[in-house]
C-alpha cells in the first residue's frame, strides 16, 4: 500500500487512524465533486431545473448496482443519521409497542430513537450484548432475549460505531421477518468496508454512508426503503414531489429528489467514487484488515486489558479495545500533540476505548507509531 497516502489530501504530517469517523476523499473524487459544483454554479437555473435529475439518475443507478437493490429503492441522504430519522418518523407505532436495539449503537440515533419513544409512549430497548463476543450463536440469543409480542421494530448496526464490531444480522433479519417485525438496518460502515447486497440481507430498511469507506464527499449517504413501504414513507420536508419537474415515473423518488435548495454535487460523485474504489482501494483491504487483527492482539499486549472480541470474523477495517484505568485523561490530546497521531477515544458502557481504523492510506508504520506512544504515555 505505499504511495495509497498521495491519492488523498490528508495532512502528510500527520498518522491519520480515524477514517471511521468521516471517512477521508480520495482526490479524484474531490476533483470530480468540484467540477459538479462549477457545472452548477455555471448556470444554476438550468442545471438545478434540466439536467439534476438525469445526473441523480446516472449516480443513484451506478449505486444501486454497488449495494445490491433496484434503482428504485435507493434515495440520497446527507447522512444515515437523517435518513433513519426521517423512517423513524415515518412510523405508525401505537403505545406500548416496542423498538428493540443493541445497546452498542450510534449514541446520536439512540438519542432520536429515544426521543421518539417519548413522543410516542414507545419503548425503546436497548438490548444488552455481553463481551467478548464469542459466536455468531450466542450473538443472536443474547439479542433475540430481547424480543417480545409487543416488540414491532428491531433497529440494529451491522458494523458498530464505537465498538468497531461486524454484527452478524443475516439471521436476525430472517427470524423478524417470520415474526412480522420490521428490521431497519444502520449500515453507515459497510459500503466499500464489506460486501454488500442489500436484497439478499432481506432488510427493510437500510441506511449506508458513502464518505467513510467509498471515500466520497461529506454529505453523501443512502437510505434503502423496500418497495413494499414505499407508500407511507414520505420526506420530513415536503417539497414539489409530483408537482416539480422531475421527470422519474416514481412518486417515491421525486418525493425524495427534491428536498428544497441544496448542493447535490456529493451525491453526484457515486460513479466516480464507486470507480475509484475498483481500481484502487479493493485491492489492498486485505493488507487492511491483516494490519488491524495484528493490531487487535497488539492493543491486548501493550493496554494489558481484555478484549471485546475473539477477532476473526468480528473485525473489519476497525478495531476498538478498552483502555485500561491508570489511562491519562487527555490521552487524546497526548497523542496529537506529542506524535500528531489522529485516533478517537470515548466512552461506551462506563469504559474508556480507543478505536483504530485502517484504511489504503495507512501502513503497519502508522501502527507501529501508536503502539509506541502508548506505551510511552500509559
Amino acid at each position: 500500500m505505499n504511495g495509497m497516502k498521495d491519492w488523498f489530501l490528508l495532512d502528510p504530517n500527520m498518522t491519520f487512524l480515524n477514517h471511521g469517523s468521516f471517512g477521508a476523499c480520495s482526490k479524484p473524487v474531490f476533483e470530480n465533486y468540484q467540477e459538479w459544483q462549477r457545472i452548477l454554479e455555471n448556470q444554476p437555473v438550468q442545471f438545478m431545473t434540466d439536467h439534476v435529475y438525469s445526473a441523480l439518475n446516472d449516480s443513484r443507478i451506478a449505486l444501486c448496482d454497488f449495494v445490491g437493490c433496484d434503482e428504485d429503492e435507493l434515495i440520497f441522504f446527507p447522512n444515515s443519521t437523517t435518513a433513519v430519522t426521517n423512517v423513524l418518523y415515518n412510523l405508525d407505532l401505537k403505545s406500548g409497542d416496542e423498538v428493540l436495539m443493541s445497546n452498542h449503537e450510534y449514541g446520536a440515533l439512540v438519542r432520536a430513537w429515544t426521543m421518539y419513544g417519548k413522543k410516542m409512549n414507545v419503548k425503546i430497548i436497548q438490548q444488552e450484548i455481553p463481551i467478548p463476543l464469542t459466536t455468531e450463536e450466542k450473538f443472536i440469543a443474547d439479542f433475540w432475549k430481547g424480543v417480545t409480542l409487543q416488540t414491532k421494530v428491531i433497529f440494529l448496526s451491522q458494523i458498530t460505531s464505537s465498538t468497531a464490531l461486524i454484527f452478524p444480522i443475516e439471521k436476525i433479519i430472517k427470524m423478524a421477518k417470520k415474526r412480522h417485525i420490521l428490521t431497519i438496518i444502520d449500515g453507515a460502515h459497510i459500503p466499500a468496508h464489506m460486501p454488500l447486497n442489500i436484497h439478499e440481507l432481506g432488510c427493510d430498511f437500510f441506511t449506508g454512508a458513502c464518505h467513510k469507506w467509498l471515500c466520497g464527499p461529506k454529505g453523501s449517504s443512502f437510505l434503502f426503503v423496500k418497495k413494499e413501504h414505499q407508500g407511507w414513507i414520505k420526506p420530513l420536508v415536503v417539497s414539489w414531489g409530483k408537482n416539480g419537474d422531475d421527470p422519474t415515473p416514481s412518486e417515491f423518488l421525486q418525493d425524495f429528489n427534491w428536498q428544497v435548495t441544496r448542493d447535490m454535487s456529493a451525491f453526484l460523485t457515486m460513479p466516480t467514487a464507486i470507480d475509484f474504489y475498483q481500481k484502487e482501494i479493493r485491492s489492498n483491504q486485505g493488507t487492511c484488515r491483516k494490519i488491524i487483527q495484528d493490531a487487535h492482539s497488539e492493543f491486548q499486549a501493550v493496554l494489558n486489558t481484555e478484549p471485546i472480541s475473539t477477532g476473526g470474523t468480528w473485525l473489519g477495517q476497525m478495531a476498538a479495545q478498552p483502555l485500561p484505568d491508570q489511562t491519562p485523561p487527555d490521552l487524546k490530546e497526548k497523542l496529537w500533540n506529542d506524535y500528531q497521531i489522529e485516533i478517537p477515544l470515548f466512552e461506551w458502557n462506563n469504559q474508556r476505548y480507543i478505536r483504530i481504523s485502517i484504511q489504503v492510506y495507512n501502513t503497519q508504520k502508522d501502527v507501529d507509531l501508536l503502539m509506541s506512544a502508548l506505551r510511552s504515555l500509559i
